[in-house]
């Protein structure tokens, strides 16, 4: 017997939309005590993962385990039914699509993460969504021009930005953020 679903992470999201991201072991208090209602484990290790989403749900959190990233673990449907029999956990994040749909079979909530750098991976994501049904999906990055402000400070090479350029708003963004170039597929602002 599957366990009942916790509140739908699509209810809490409107009123709640900053998901804490937790990367180390010492940011979980922090995340556990912050005001996101939905915590997302980015890595853990296998003999820790159960201990580490008790003390999320203690908290009260809806608890994402990023299932990609955690070690010890296989990327098949048993390591899934792992989780599900051995941890609190409410949703798995992952790139994999076997991983999503057998999450859903096992009745998590799903979180399906792209990487969305060009416009074929961005046409990737309308492939596969209506495919694997994700509750959710995560884009990344989700937002790349501080990045390139501060790679182009610390770095003594030129920084060149690219994929998903698609308007001249977005070169001059990118320019002013401190790329040296920008490099687009789009015909129609080669001249800009």
């Amino acid at each position: 017997m599957k366990p009942n679903k916790p509140i739908s992470p699509l209810h809490v999201l409107p009123s709640s939309p900053v998901i804490a991201a937790v990367r180390k072991p010492e940011e979980l208090a922090a995340a556990c005590s912050s005001e996101a209602a939905i915590l997302f484990i980015l890595h853990a290790e296998l003999t820790t993962l159960a201990e580490t989403v008790a003390a999320a749900k203690e908290a009260g959190k809806i608890v994402f385990v990023h299932f990609d990233l955690i070690e010890g673990l296989s990327q098949d449907p048993a390591a899934v039914r792992f989780v599900r029999r051995f941890t609190a956990a409410d949703g798995i994040i992952s790139t994999r699509n076997s991983v999503i749909r057998s999450a859903k079979e096992e009745g998590f909530y799903t979180v399906q993460r792209f990487f969305v750098v060009d416009s074929q991976a961005e046409n990737n994501v309308r492939r596969t969504v209506p495919v694997t049904q994700p509750d959710l999906i995560e884009l990344m990055p989700g937002l790349i021009i501080p990045v390139i402000g501060r790679l182009s400070t610390d770095l003594s090479v030129p920084v060149i930005a690219g994929g998903l350029v698609e308007s001249k708003a977005c070169i001059l963004e990118l320019l002013g953020a401190g790329a040296s170039g920008v490099s687009t597929g789009h015909p129609e602002l080669w001249n800009v």
